[in-house]
């Protein structure tokens, strides 16, 4: 059994999926396994799944979570907080679909970008005034 487990976990990322029966079942792409049932995926911004006596019954995302794909998920993910103390502000707000998406603040620039914004950003250092060594003139 430890074998054909292997065999599962190894073909569940082709979409093959183990279960507790000792064997394995194929769920469809806008599926995933609980027990031994295919159960419908939620879209993004939604969570939930079904049991083996109830369908999926998805629930849209509330109170500052967010999911962005299809998932099987039972509960949404905190949405990232842009905290100003690492120079980071909002740049679009946390919706149930789509994670907060942060920017820098004035006087900072980005460390860290990701795809639409910034994970982490400094503070731009201040320079001193250049000498004026062109006006060295001698008398």
């Amino acid at each position: 059994t430890v074998l054909l487990h292997l065999h599962c976990l190894l073909f569940g990322v082709l979409g093959w999926v183990s279960v507790h029966t000792g064997s394995c079942i194929a769920c469809g792409r806008a599926e995933y396994s609980i027990g031994d049932e295919c159960c419908p995926m939620c879209s993004p911004g939604k969570d939930q799944h079904c049991t083996e006596y109830t369908s999926t019954s998805c629930v849209p995302c509330t109170d500052s979570t967010f999911l962005d794909e299809p998932n099987g998920l039972t509960a949404c993910i905190p949405c990232t907080n842009c905290d100003p103390g690492f120079g980071l502000k909002v740049k679009q707000s946390c919706r149930p679909s789509s994670d907060t998406v942060c920017g820098t603040l004035e006087g900072f620039y980005c460390l860290h970008p990701t795809k639409d914004g910034c994970r982490a950003a400094q503070r731009h250092s201040s320079c001193k005034p250049a000498l004026n060594l062109l006006n060295t003139s001698a008398t």
